[in-house]
């Protein structure tokens, strides 16, 4: 990082001895890092909540909460978990540096403090807070592009935020891992995004495609995948967007997938995006009832449509908790 890059990074010391603070604080605005510090866990706490923070320097042994425990606060808060935490600790156990890891701590710094470390620990730590950072910018540009395609369509307000809730109280039931439920999230939400390409005289014609339309149609999926494949984040959410339109007996698009070929977490996109589709009202229709829904989507599984046992599954989570259930969620 060169200078004018240090200014525009914060850094939070948090020590509840005011000269560690001082020093440390002296080291860093030599350098041209904007200092913010806290003299206890809490009021570190408050500070990393309420202000913009690049990276917190915390003190293991400090009264109210200490630096593990505040570690472990911001690592499990989605405000803040990408905030570098570096544990400065006199501590010298192997067991305490286990407990740092354990707590999320992203590096340690041993009292008393070198200054060519601490620096050199700083730089780096911010170099990958920029990177993520960048990622994060990526991410937020693609939803917003994706809830423009929602928004041009009054019948589909609130569609992509459903998806994402219902694609991942099915992925929890059963039992996905974390990081197939977050690429559902996120696929509930941009799943369409490829419709960027489609020509808004096909998009938005009032009544049935041409033959030719439908084939430009057919290739949103494909253009959805081409324009997230660069996000190395995304290499869960691409199969999702590029096989939610394939049908269990082979006749979707745009490859035409049979079966189990269709990536599971594509199968529950599907499932969730036919419900909603079917409980919401359109121009040429009223909303039905999740009942109607669910005898709805049992004769498009007799015609080999979709996959039975999430269509099932789904209706079992909606027995179980209502539809608030799904309205609820997360």
């Amino acid at each position: 990082m060169s200078e004018n890059e240090n200014a525009r990074a914060t850094v939070l010391i948090a020590d509840d001895s005011e000269p560690n603070r001082e020093l440390l604080s002296a080291i860093l605005q030599r350098e041209n890092y904007t200092v913010v510090s806290a003299e206890d866990g809490e009021q570190a706490l408050a500070r990393l909540r309420g202000e913009r923070v690049d990276l917190a320097l915390l003190d293991v042994m400090m009264p109210r909460l200490n630096g593990f425990d505040v570690c472990r606060t911001l690592k499990a808060s989605p405000e803040t978990r990408l905030v570098p935490v570096v544990l400065v600790t006199g501590l010298s156990q192997s067991q305490d540096r286990v407990r740092g890891i354990d707590s999320g701590a992203d590096d340690f710094l041993s009292k008393p403090v070198v200054k060519e470390e601490l620096l050199a620990r700083v730089r780096s730590l911010l170099r990958l807070k920029q990177f993520t950072d960048e990622l994060e910018n990526a991410e937020t540009v693609l939803f917003s592009l994706a809830l423009s395609i929602e928004a041009k369509d009054p019948y589909t307000g609130g569609h992509c935020e459903r998806l994402s809730k219902y694609s991942v109280v099915l992925a929890k039931r059963l039992g996905l891992r974390e990081e197939f439920c977050t690429a559902l999230r996120r696929a509930g939400v941009i799943h369409d995004i490829g419709k960027l390409g489609v020509p808004e005289h096909i998009l938005l014609k009032p009544g049935p495609l041409s033959p030719e339309e439908w084939i430009i149609m057919k290739q949103h999926p494909v253009f959805g995948e081409r324009i997230c494949a660069p996000l190395k984040s995304f290499r869960h959410v691409l199969p999702i967007i590029r096989h939610h339109h394939e049908k269990f007996d082979g006749s979707g698009y745009p490859d035409g997938l049979k079966g189990e070929q269709i990536p599971l977490t594509a199968r529950v996109l599907t499932t969730v995006d036919i419900y909603d589709a079917l409980t919401t009202e359109r121009p040429y229709r009223k909303a039905l009832s999740s009942e109607e829904a669910f005898t709805t989507l049992r004769e498009e599984v007799a015609r080999g449509w979709w996959d039975p046992d999430l269509v099932n599954e789904l209706e079992a989570a909606l027995t179980a908790g209502g539809p608030a259930s799904l309205a609820g969620a997360l």
